[in-house]
């Protein structure tokens, strides 16, 4: 009999998605609700926030993990670890970060896959010895960021307990203009570069990167201080890398919203405004951060004329420079 390509690749395929899924698909979706204990519009529910589609009803779409996820979601608000209203807003911002962490490491393993001659059982088998590596890793990272946020809030001040943080926008100049001109290949090095330099300098100046947005990376520091020391830094790093853009940087200080890793509020939206209205290579910042920094050895405050941005009809900005 002469073998049939089609149900060769179907068969690789749903190995390769075993090796992935960590198991056979058992399941449709009402019977893995009822094996988890929950209703099927709970499932339903916490299912779309991890942003995953609906699976018709007599699919067989799930596995025992996917039985035991649902398990331990619904016990975190059973067991009153969380609010009911908190169970989408956990899942949806635990489906947003893991389906970019998938997308990335879906990537630079077909890269991997496209340098090499591997047959397609090969590639199963390198899968899956690279999935507990993985596994290991982000378990290990989890933990450390987990211990480092413990350690702020244990030993934090009272404006600290209060959500005072030093908010920054840093954007990339004519970044439309850019896209035009660059190649996909070219783009993505410069996005690359251009996340992995800001990462580095923040983490390095006492910040934490909250989220990349392409052109644009959203930083947080606990003082007026470091988020003025963080964006100079950024400036800097720039000025020396020939291969980056310039910069705009807007920074604000105050009381923010911390909200499942993303921040949110005027001082956020101030840090915004701030950023459009910024000359490359410059920094801008509200009031609160320059009253903060009057008198610090190491900056200089300058006040600029007052600006009508979105929202703001009379936003004073101020330019932020090392001392001397």
């Amino acid at each position: 009999m002469v073998p049939d390509p089609g149900a060769e690749l179907a068969g690789l395929q749903r190995e390769f998605e075993r090796t992935l899924l960590g198991g056979e698909r058992k399941f449709t979706r009402v019977q893995v609700s009822e094996r988890a204990g929950i209703s099927i519009e709970r499932a339903e529910r916490m299912w779309h926030a991890l942003g995953f589609a609906t699976v018709p009803d007599d699919e067989v779409a799930f596995t025992d993990d996917d039985v035991e996820a649902l398990r331990l979601v619904a016990a975190l608000e059973d067991d009153g670890f969380i609010e009911p209203e908190m169970e989408s807003s956990l899942a949806r911002k635990l489906g947003q970060t893991q389906s970019r962490l998938a997308s990335w490491q879906s990537a630079m393993f077909l890269e991997f896959l496209g340098g090499t001659k591997l047959s397609a059982d090969e590639a199963i088998e390198v899968a899956g010895l690279l999935l507990p590596a993985m596994e290991r890793l982000q378990t290990y990272v989890w933990r450390r960021h987990l211990a480092a946020a413990a350690g702020r809030a244990m030993a934090g001040s009272e404006e600290l307990a209060r959500g005072l943080r030093a908010v920054g926008f840093a954007d990339i100049v004519s970044y439309t203009r850019l896209t035009r001109r660059l190649s996909e290949g070219e783009l993505g090095e410069l996005i690359e570069r251009f996340e992995g330099t800001t990462a580095d300098v923040v983490a390095e100046n006492g910040g934490r990167v909250i989220k990349s947005m392409g052109d644009e990376v959203l930083f947080v520091a606990d003082t007026a201080a470091q988020g003025a020391a963080v964006a100079l830094a950024l400036q800097d790093a720039v000025i020396a890398d020939e291969g980056l853009p310039e910069l705009r940087i807007g920074l604000a200080y105050g009381t923010i919203l911390i909200r499942l890793g993303d921040v949110y509020g005027e001082v956020v939206n101030l840090a915004a405004r701030l950023t459009t209205e910024c000359k490359p290579g410059r920094v801008l910042a509200d009031r609160e951060l320059a009253a903060a920094l009057d008198g610090h050895p190491s900056f200089a405050v300058h006040r600029l004329r007052r600006v009508a941005v979105r929202g703001y009809r009379h936003l004073v900005p101020y330019a932020i420079q090392r001392a001397g």
